[in-house]
This record gives C-alpha cells, structure tokens and sequence, in this order.
C-alpha cells in the first residue's frame, strides 16, 4: 500500500543503518523523505523544509531527541508539527517526559514498518482534522459574529499565530499584504504563507480579505456612510475594486443590494430621510 504521497517526513536518526532502513521504506510507501544524522542538523531540516512529520531517535549523542522536541515547540513555524519518539527506553518516566515536551507518540524499537506506518498515518490524519476544525471554525464565528450585529471578528485560537492574527487585527484597515504582515512578525513570507496555509486551510490574504468583509457587513449594516467611504475605512483605495470583492464574498451581491436587505430599519429611515432632504435642497419647489 502506498501512502499519502504529498506529505514529507523527516527522519532523525544517528545509527545510519536504522536511518537509511527507515528512509527507504517511507520512500517506497509514497513519502517525500528527509534524513538526519543528529539532532542539530534535524532542527535546521525542519526548519528549512518544514516537514509534515518527524521521526526522532530518543537517545543521540550531543543534542538528544528531547533537546530537539523542546527546541522545535518553542519555534512558531515547527511547534504543531507532529513528533513521534522512537526509542529503546520505554520507561513510564520517559513517556512521561516526552509527553509533556509535546510529543505525539512514542514508539519503542525494535519498530517494525508496519506499526511505524500507522503511528505515522494516525497523526496525519489527525493533523488533517484540526486544520479542518480551524477553518471550518473560523468561518462559523465570522458568520455568527455577523448574524449578532457585531463588529469583532474572531481569527482562529492559534496560540504561536496569536501575534499574526494580532497584526492583521490591528491593521487591515491599512491596505497591509503578506508583505507586511510577514516583516512585522519577522517571517519569510514563504514560511508565513506555509505555516498559516497548512494549520488554517487559508492564505494570510484570505484572513486580511475576511476581516475586511466583516468589517464592511458591520458598517453597511450599523451606518450611513457611503459605499466609497465604507471601502476607504476598511483599506481599499479603488471603490470598483471593494465591490468586486465584496459580490465574491457574498454570492455576486452587491454591497448595496447586501444594504438593502439587511441594514437595520432606524438606520435604512434615516438614509432614507437624509436623502429626501438633499434632493429637496438641490431641487427646490417652484410655487406659483
């Protein structure tokens, strides 16, 4: 059987025997594989490719398997990525220990390939909901967050993507891009776009997009202000270009047609009213 043939897995392994067995097999079942002698060169693997899993000996010379787990949580861009120990000590200490540096399982050599297969293609698949869950989340409180006439809007509760959804909170309004988002954070834009793509299912522009729609249903619905001075508030500079956006968003309806059906009835009267009085102004009666 060959497996999911889009992941890559790395593996780190100081026993070059063991290593190359290892690589081999996943190769054969369809995986994209790294390998590394050490702990020191598997950190700047995962760091460079940014593997969909690893495979970690427990115990190497220099930097041991927990050395290398406790560094790669504390990296935003490798945190979630899933960890499974293999090791020739399965102790209850050192499930333990490895369980609370974040390990997501714990394997005891001599493995076979079969049972490796399977630890590996559990945590895919799980790895695979989660990112699911996110996304669908996300789209579920942006809806609810609309249908409850609020202007918040809620970014996925990431914790080590807690500062990039903070950004673009604080400055969508600004006509931010990738760019911007991936300097102000001290990303590469292509680690960005990986990271957020693989845990959320969206782009950083999709996330910026979503947070200017919410925006723009809040005020189309809770204001008066002009679709022009709408698109301006919340980051666009070309009007033509909001309204594009804003239809695609929302099933080819246009921000005024989405207006109109759904701004409140007090705020609707007082356009209405305004509007009436403008035309009185500029159109005035002639008496007889």
């Amino acid at each position: 059987m060959r497996y999911q043939s889009s992941k890559t897995i790395l593996v780190i392994e100081d026993d070059d025997i063991s290593r190359h067995l290892f690589l081999n097999s996943l190769t054969a079942e369809g995986f994209r594989t790294i390998g590394a002698e050490n702990g020191t060169i598997g950190i700047l693997q995962t760091q460079k490719y940014l593997p969909d899993l690893i495979i970690c000996d427990l115990l190497m010379p220099g930097m041991d398997g927990y050395d290398v787990l406790t560094t790669l949580r504390k990296d935003p861009l490798t945190a979630i990525i899933p960890f499974i120990f293999l090791t020739a000590n399965n102790s209850t200490a050192s499930i333990r220990k490895g369980m609370e540096l974040g390990a997501d399982d714990y394997l005891s050599k001599p493995v076979t390939i079969n049972k490796l297969l399977t630890a590996i293609t559990v945590r895919l698949e799980k790895h695979s909901l989660l990112r699911y869950f996110y996304g669908k989340n996300s789209d579920l409180v942006s809806e609810v967050s609309q249908n409850i006439e609020k202007s918040q809007f809620a970014f996925p509760k990431i914790p080590h993507l807690q500062k990039v959804f903070d950004y673009i909170e604080a400055h969508y309004h600004e006509g931010i891009t990738l760019s911007d988002v991936a300097q102000a954070v001290d990303y590469s834009p292509a680690y960005l776009t990986h990271q957020v793509s693989q845990q959320t299912g969206k782009s950083i522009n999709a996330w910026i997009v979503k947070r200017r729609m919410a925006a723009a249903c809040y005020l189309l619905k809770q204001t008066n202000l002009t679709i022009e001075e709408i698109a301006t508030k919340i980051g666009y500079q070309n009007t033509c270009y909001f309204s594009r956006q804003f239809s695609q968003h929302h099933h080819k309806i246009s921000p005024k047609t989405w207006r109109q059906k759904n701004q409140l009835p007090d705020i609707a009267a007082h356009r209405k009213q305004q509007f009436i009085k403008s035309k009185t102004q500029f159109n005035p009666r002639i008496s007889c």
